[in-house]
């Protein structure tokens, strides 16, 4: 026997029902500080530290950031 439930949600309300937390206010500072390093306020030091204490990865993880920094810098000047 098989059932197949159907669920119309959004995402938010989704999260909801699972009890899982809103983690808006870590999303809206994280893209806010990444905004920052690429208009230059704040240090490439500081934000490669956070965000290896945020979302740890390998050095491939870290040299593809690292790139993807470069890049904007460049077409921004």
């Amino acid at each position: 026997m098989k059932f197949n439930v159907e669920v119309e949600c959004s995402p938010e309300e989704a999260r909801r029902m699972m009890g899982l937390p809103d983690l808006t206010p870590v999303h809206d500072k994280y893209i806010a500080s990444l905004t920052d390093a690429m208009d230059g306020v704040i240090a490439p030091d500081l934000l490669e530290g956070m965000m290896k204490n945020w979302a740890p990865m390998s050095d491939a993880g870290m040299n593809f950031w690292r790139k993807m920094f470069d890049s904007a810098g460049k077409s921004g000047s």
